[in-house]
C-alpha cells in the first residue's frame, strides 16, 4: 500500500462560519483525525454539520511526543491523517511541528487546508506596516527571560507579532515599553472575529496602562519595528546630549536612553556607554 498523507487543517479562530470549505470534507474523509482537544472538535463538527468518518485521537502538548510515532505509522500504512488544533493553523504555537518533521523525515507527503490565522488577521487590522514582519510566538513567562528576549528584539526593523495570555498581557506590554520605548506604536487585538472583537492602537506605554486593569479573551499583540536613525547624530557626545535633552523633558534616564537608541537606530548599550563612559 502506498504511503498516506498528513493534512494540516486550519480551524476558525472565532466564528465557525469562517471555516474553509474543504475542512468539512477532510473531517468526513480522513482515516484518522488528530485533535488538540477532542471536545472542541466535537463542537466544531456540530457547527459544521459534519460527522467524522475515521477514528479520533487526541494530540496535544502532553502526549505529542508519545503519539507522534503511531500517527507516522498510520501514514506509512497508507492512511490519511488530519491534524486540527483549537484555532488557526496547526504547528503555529500549537502541536504539529513534531509530527510534520517526522513525516518529512520518512519522505511522507504533507499538505494543508489553508484558512484562518490570528497572526495574519492581527497584522492586517493593526494599521502597522505589513511589507515585512516576523512572528515571535509567546514570550517567556519569567520576567528576566522575557526582558532578555525583548532586548534582543529592540533593533528588529520588521513589524513583530506576539501571542500572549490575557492575564500576562499587561506585564508583557510594560516590558515591551521598557525594551522598545513607550512611544513605539503597537496594537492589541483581542477576540478577533468574535462578538467582542477589539483592536486597540496606541503607543506601548499607553497600551500597558490600558491593560493594567486586566484583559480578557484571546490576545495577539502587534508592534512596529525599529526605525532607522535618519538625521539623528550617532557620535557619543551627540548621543549623550540627546539623552540629557530627553531627561530634561521628563523621561527617566533609562527611558531616555531607550528613546534615543530607538531614534538613532542603535543598540541601547551603545547609547548607555555614550552617557556613562567618560571621554
Amino acid at each position: 500500500m502506498d504511503g498516506g498523507v498528513l493534512v494540516l487543517a486550519a480551524t476558525p479562530i472565532g466564528r465557525p462560519d469562517d471555516a474553509p470549505p474543504r475542512l468539512a470534507r477532510e473531517l468526513a474523509e480522513a482515516d484518522v483525525v488528530a485533535a488538540e482537544d477532542t471536545r472542541r472538535l466535537k463542537r466544531l463538527c456540530a457547527d459544521l454539520g459534519v460527522t467524522v468518518g475515521g477514528r479520533v485521537v487526541s494530540y496535544f502538548e502532553g502526549n505529542e511526543a508519545s503519539r507522534t510515532g503511531s500517527l507516522v505509522d498510520a501514514l506509512e500504512a497508507g492512511e490519511r491523517v488530519l491534524l486540527v488544533t483549537d484555532a488557526g493553523m496547526p504547528s503555529v504555537s500549537d502541536p504539529g511541528y513534531r509530527l510534520v518533521a517526522a513525516a518529512v523525515e520518512r519522505g511522507l507527503p504533507v499538505t494543508a487546508v489553508p484558512g484562518p490565522s490570528a497572526v495574519l488577521t492581527a497584522l492586517a487590522v493593526s494599521g502597522l506596516p505589513v511589507d515585512r514582519f516576523c512572528f515571535e510566538g509567546f514570550l517567556p513567562r519569567k520576567a528576566g527571560e522575557r526582558a532578555r528576549r525583548l532586548a534582543s528584539l529592540a533593533d528588529e526593523p520588521r513589524t513583530m507579532v506576539f501571542f500572549e495570555a490575557p492575564h500576562r498581557t499587561g506585564a508583557a506590554l510594560t516590558a515591551m515599553a521598557e525594551a522598545f520605548g513607550g512611544e513605539r506604536p503597537g496594537a492589541v487585538c483581542r477576540e478577533l472575529t468574535k462578538t467582542h472583537e477589539e483592536v486597540r492602537r496606541a503607543g506601548l506605554a499607553d497600551l500597558a496602562a490600558w491593560a493594567g486593569d486586566g484583559v480578557r479573551g484571546e490576545v495577539t499583540i502587534v508592534v512596529a519595528g525599529a526605525t532607522g536613525g535618519g538625521d539623528v547624530p550617532t557620535d557619543p557626545a551627540s548621543l549623550a546630549a540627546l539623552v540629557a535633552e530627553a531627561e530634561a523633558a521628563g523621561l527617566t534616564r533609562k527611558d531616555a536612553i531607550l528613546d534615543v537608541a530607538r531614534r538613532a537606530g542603535l543598540p541601547k548599550r551603545e547609547v548607555y556607554d555614550a552617557v556613562h563612559k567618560k571621554p
